[in-house]
């Protein structure tokens, strides 16, 4: 089986993009709660084809560079230039230096959001042609004109050209190290100029410049995840009642591998399917003797450990427990608590309240206690 090409990425970040405004160069303008940077470097990096990420950065920012990048595996930095095909100069003979590469992407910085399936569909044009850009059909009408139009353009086969574009690395350094015209606009082409066949693939909307102000408009809104869990335990004599980390005095308690608090349980699940972790079987395996009888604040613990690693703050986490007996109200407070201690949040983001089913079911027969959750996240 052929082993796959070494592929690179590079992304030029080295400009002040001084159209856009603000106190300091757009690429480390919080885009979605990070820096804009960090997402196309984010998609790129974690991208399975992809060995190594380069970034040219503008001199003198070396340090805004560095903290953007945090809970990430830090790229190579390259200095570089006074326009950007100077920079993507710089980049690809640091990629040259590091040993080369046979394929290169070449990204812009200001187009942070990135899909897997451009760069899919990026590597696969390369089997075709040495270069390959992501493209979108321009649909509206064009116009030549200044004040007055004086002139339409008829838009077929003209395309609005993206990034990142794709190239075999030995043609598209060669371009640049023999190019003598004015200033291109993309490495399309120039390797063009030189001879190299540019293929075509479908672009997204996703991929749109942020080049104003204006552009990131929207873009700061708080981005939230919400997951919903659901537990039921029988109950049974000789046994303790728990129910959000706290014991309840009762004649009955409920069975289960582990202390059996059916509503932590149905919070744990919750918080996994709000980060998208799965569920608390997952996590602690039912046959594992190891939780048996546990205290389930532990799978509580784990589980806003795990969201909290994934950058996620809980907005809050609304618990109902639906039973006939015992009375939930007299407990509330210590329930809500209790449930704040263990996940180290404010009381304020915690709710618990309680329901019956009017007499109907298992649980109105008294055999059972059951428990549904609803966890909010905001992404930070």
């Amino acid at each position: 089986m052929a082993s796959r090409p070494n592929t690179v990425a590079l992304i030029v970040a080295a400009g002040a993009g001084s159209r856009a405004g603000g106190a300091q160069p757009k690429q480390y303008r919080l885009v979605r709660g990070k820096p804009m940077l960090w997402h196309s470097y984010a998609a790129l990096s974690e991208h399975e084809a992809i060995d190594q990420v380069y970034i040219a950065i503008g001199a003198g920012q070396e340090g805004q560079a560095a903290s953007a990048f945090a809970g990430l595996n830090e790229p190579i930095f390259v200095i570089g230039g006074a326009t950007r095909r100077e920079s993507v100069l710089h980049g690809l003979q640091a990629i040259a230096a590091n040993g080369g590469a046979e394929q290169v992407l070449i990204h812009d910085a200001a187009r942070p959001f990135l899909p897997t399936h451009v760069i899919d569909d990026l590597l696969a044009a390369l089997i075709l042609a040495p270069g390959a850009v992501p493209a979108l059909p321009v649909v509206d009408s064009l116009s030549r004109g200044d004040d007055v139009l004086s002139a339409t353009v008829a838009r077929e086969n003209l395309w609005r050209i993206q990034t990142p574009q794709a190239f075999a690395f030995q043609d598209i350094y060669a371009a640049h190290q023999t190019w003598t015209g004015e200033e291109p606009s993309d490495d399309a082409q120039m390797l063009m100029a030189h001879a190299g066949e540019v293929r075509i693939v479908p672009g997204s909307e996703m991929l749109n410049k942020f080049t104003f102000s204006g552009d990131f408009t929207g873009y700061n809104m708080p981005s939230f995840r919400s997951g919903n869990g659901f537990d039921v335990h029988r109950l049974v004599p000789d046994a303790e009642l728990w129910l959000c980390g706290v014991q309840i005095p009762h004649d009955r308690g409920l069975a289960g591998h582990s202390d059996a608090d059916v509503a932590m349980h149905a919070l744990t699940d919750a918080i996994l399917g709000a980060i998208a972790q799965g569920d608390i079987g997952d996590h602690f395996l039912p046959s594992d003797p190891q939780w048996r009888g546990a205290s389930s604040y532990r799978f509580l613990v784990h589980a806003m450990k795990l969201a909290r690693e994934g950058g996620f703050e809980l907005s809050n986490a609304d618990i109902t427990i639906i039973c006939e007996q015992p009375k939930i109200g007299p407990f509330r407070g210590q329930m809500r608590a209790r449930l704040a201690e263990i996940m180290s949040v404010d009381v304020d983001r915690i709710s618990v309240k309680a329901t019956t089913t009017e007499m109907l079911g298992f649980t109105g027969r008294g055999e059972g206690i059951a428990a549904q959750a609803t966890a909010t996240f905001e992404k930070i």
